[in-house]
Parts: C-alpha cells; structure tokens; sequence
C-alpha cells in the first residue's frame, strides 16, 4: 500500500500502464484518469494519510448455458472489462466505510454479523453476508474503508452485484489473508452472501465468472466444488464482436417468474426421483415424456428439454469458441435464444403484458442480423439484456439501430478481461 498522492505520482509517470493494457486490453486507455480520479475521491472522504491500495472486479457475461447452473449443469461464461475500482485502506475500529460514487455510503460493524431482513437487498448485506461467510470459515476478516467507482452499466445484465461480491471478497483476501483466498471461494462466499443476506435466490454462475475471470467453462455436478476450466476466447479474432443490449423493461413484480424456473425443473427431476435436473437420463426423461404430464405441468417439461439441449449447447460452444469456428458459435448462440424462447419461455413475463422489451430488442437484432449474426437473450431473462454477436462490419448499423430504439446508453460492446478479482501491483513501478 502507499499513500494516494505517491500512487498519483507513479501513475502520472506511467508506471502502471503496462499492467492496465494487459488487463483492459484496448480500453485502457482512459485507466489512468479513472484511477486518479478514484484516488483523490479516496483523500475526499478519507484524508490524505490513510495508504491505500487499488483492486478491481469485474462484470460478467453469460455466453452459454442459460438457466443450467441450478441444476447442476454446464455454462460457458467470461469475465468482462468493465469492472468496479475500488481504492481501500484497513481500518483497525472493526467498521466498514464504503463510499460508492452515486450512491453514497454505507457503513457496518463486524461486530454485528448477523442477517438484517432491514438490509436485505443492500450493499451493507453484500458486506455483512461476506465478512460473516469469510469468518465463519475461519478466514481473516478486518475493517476497511473503501471509495468504489463502478464502469458495469446499471442494468446492463453484466451482474454488477457479482462483481461487488467479488471485489468485497477481494478487499479481505489482500487486506488480510494475503491474497490466500482462492476465486472458487470468493466466490461461493459471494453466493451466499446473496442469497442469505441480501436476499436473492442465485446460482453460482455470475460470482464464479467474475471471480476467475477470462472465459470459464463450468461443471457444477459438485456445487461445493465445480470445475472450472479456461478457455481461449477472441471473438474479435473471428472478425466479430460481442455486444450487451440493454432493452430497459422493469423487474418489479418478476421474482416469481425467476423463481418457477428452478422450481419447475425440480418438479421433472423429483418426478425421476432426482434432486434436480443433472441426474436425470436425458434417454429417460423422452421415454417418459408422455407419462410425465398430468403429473408436472408442460410448461415444467418444455424447461427440462431446454435444460438437456442447452446443457449440451454450453460444453459445444466451448469447443468452437476454442476452435475459433465462428460460424458454429453463431449457429449455437441462435439455437440457445430459440430454445430460451420457445422452450424456456423467459422472454414474455405474464405478470405483464405489455412487458415485451427484450422480445422487441431480439427481433430488431434479428431484423440488422439476419443471416450475419446472432442474437440470444442473456441471464435470466423476462426483461433487461440480450446478447449479440456481430460481424465488425455491421457493428456501426447494430449500434445506431439498438440506440435509435432503446436509449443512447443501451449497447454495450464486451470485451473479455484475463483475470477476475485485481490487486494493482505498485512495487512494478516502485523498480522503474
């Protein structure tokens, strides 16, 4: 750690811009500003004297695997460059301070661990569910004061909850546990942190991704420990690029709609008596098919044949992204965005009826894409983003038809980050 101003000095000496082109690749370039700016924020609200370090997290994207992790599936998903920044200093009072820029702060005691139905849906749950989870399991955890400053567009599907997971895990792992913590815990701690304190019913997928960073394809056949394995990713290589479209559309009143997927699915696996989807024969599940209904609904049974393909589609996408065969990638992103509408059935709320954004932002796609691209919905669906896949040539006509009908800050383009939780590291530039 070293105090703000010498961190200012040695980036101002371009001492750290070798480390950002690796991690930000071609949208380093603004990373010095940012930091700066995130630094003298810190001094802002914490005083010039406190040494500080910077660590990052960053947002995810799901490439593959849509509504696979909860039963125990297969996802293909990366980490992405727009990230949360976050300049911390340990604090010996046993508090958290964390300042976060457009949202103010947010303080805890770590002498208070227990849930709050109050904080529910709060950073200070993400803060206390972490800490607890960490400490609980014996690891090190401490007082901190941080600034954040987030790049992860609010709704734009790239999980910045995660990626606060992470970055919060990361803030204890090199504060106190000498950077001991692996991404697999961070990330698990960060589910639970979710799903027991801030009160969201998530899987493993988006705090993994984050966490390893890169493009990860992941096993969860052991939920207490999937496997992760790396894979080379460069769609831009393939001459194409990998956008977010946020097509806007409230969440309010969808819980129920989120909840029925994992709920439905388990209702086709306990009909095989299994636990979830995983441990049912796929040869099986068709065999029984026609005795199954009357006994699970049939919106229940088009969610497990999604689950089967889809499940499939992830580990296939893996090979081609690895192959570099583009074409077989855009075939399999379509057959994942019909299977989700079709099958899945996450693209209509019923809640709502004039909810329609993401189906609207999935047939203009198809409308500039057709025959060029592909185009899928992405996450867990019913509103907020789709994901494309665009040839760079048609990328200027995407962007100007996605933003002509929802927003200029709708279309985001991704590109995948290397690594997941960050530690700058200064003693780099201290040997300049």
């Amino acid at each position: 750690m070293q105090l703000p101003k010498q961190w200012i000095k040695q980036i101002q000496r371009e001492a750290y811009d070798h480390q950002w082109q690796w991690l930000y690749g071609g949208t380093a370039g603004g990373q010095a500003a940012r930091h700066i700016k995130a630094l003298r924020a810190f001094e802002d609200n914490f005083g010039v004297d406190a040494p500080a370090c910077l660590i990052s997290a960053p947002g995810r994207t799901e490439l593959c695997g849509n509504h696979t992790d909860h039963q125990r599936g297969h996802v293909l998903a990366a980490a992405v460059t727009m990230d949360m920044l976050a300049a911390a200093a340990p604090r010996q009072d046993g508090r958290i301070l964390l300042e976060s820029r457009g949202y103010g702060r947010t303080e805890i005691s770590l002498s208070e661990l227990a849930p709050k139905k109050a904080e529910e849906g709060t950073t200070a749950a993400l803060l206390r569910g972490m800490a607890a989870r960490l400490n609980e399991r014996g690891h090190a955890i401490g007082g901190f004061e941080a600034y954040v400053c987030s790049d992860v567009p609010a709704g734009s599907g790239l999980s910045s909850s995660a990626a606060m997971e992470v970055l919060i895990g990361s803030i204890f792992n090199f504060l106190y546990n000498n950077g001991a913590l692996t991404p697999v815990y961070i990330a698990q701690a960060g589910q639970y942190a979710e799903n027991r304190y801030f009160g969201k019913p998530c899987g493993l997928m988006d705090q993994l991704a984050s966490a390893v960073g890169g493009a990860a394809a992941m096993d969860f056949e052991d939920a207490a420990s999937p496997r992760v394995a790396r894979i080379a990713c460069d769609f831009d290589a393939m001459g194409h690029a990998l956008y977010v479209v946020n097509a806007g559309g409230s969440h309010a009143d969808l819980t129920g709609e989120y909840a029925a997927i994992p709920e439905e699915m388990g209702t086709v696996a306990a009909a095989f008596g299994k636990d979830v989807l995983r441990e049912v024969d796929k040869v099986d599940f068709y065999a029984r098919l026609g005795n199954l209904r009357g006994t699970v609904f049939d919106r229940a049974i088009l969610r497990a044949m999604h689950y089967f393909a889809e499940d499939e589609r992830a580990m296939a996408l893996g090979r081609a992204v690895e192959a570099g065969d583009v074409e077989a990638c855009k075939a399999i992103m379509l057959a994942s965005g019909a299977s989700s509408m079709n099958r899945l059935q996450n693209i209509y709320p019923a809640p709502q009826a004039d909810e329609r954004s993401v189906a609207l932002a999935l047939a203009l796609s198809e409308e500039i894409l057709a025959g060029r691209g592909a185009w899928r919905i992405q996450g867990g669906g019913f509103a907020g983003t789709i994901q494309a896949l665009v040839p760079h040539e048609l990328c200027a006509a995407y962007e100007e038809g996605m933003r002509a009908a929802f927003g200029p800050g709708c279309c985001s383009r991704l590109h995948i980050r290397p690594v997941g939780g960050y530690l700058l590291k200064e003693e780099e530039a201290h040997g300049e």
